[in-house]
């Protein structure tokens, strides 16, 4: 489980690089001013909107999946189907933050999501049958 959750911190940092990236090249053509990042207030460029979003979104539902890991993990609990739900959950991630800043198809990114959360909730599920099968 922990190589699944390294994947997802790897992914966070680069949505967040990619994001800061946004930042720096919108105050620097002058498309925001940098005061506005006080308050998070004021219009910003749909790229960047979209970036911090997506970042945003990498500590909503991925929670659950560094809780189920870490639990797993504590338990000692690391079933082959756990693992292999664990990496179809942050390759679904990988997708959604991809179609999310790139071109941005709300039906594949939605697809994408979707299998991610249904990921964990099987998790959840193995988690706790394996754990009560003790």
């Amino acid at each position: 489980m922990l190589y699944p959750m390294f994947a997802m911190v790897i992914l966070t940092f680069a949505v967040a690089i990619h994001l800061f990236r946004l930042r720096v090249k919108a105050v620097k053509a002058g498309e925001i001013r940098i005061s506005q990042f006080r308050l998070n207030t004021g219009e910003v460029p749909d790229a960047m909107a979209q970036a911090a979003r997506n970042y945003s979104n990498l500590f909503e539902v991925p929670v659950l999946f560094y809780a189920a890991g870490a639990t797993a993990i504590a338990l000692a609990i690391q079933t082959p189907a756990m693992v292999i739900t664990a990496w179809v959950f942050v390759l679904a991630r990988v997708a959604h933050s991809w179609i999310h800043l790139h071109g941005n198809n709300v039906i594949h990114r939605l697809r994408a999501y979707m299998l991610g959360n249904i990921c964990v909730l099987v998790l959840w599920g193995l988690l706790v049958a394996s754990y009560a099968s003790r």
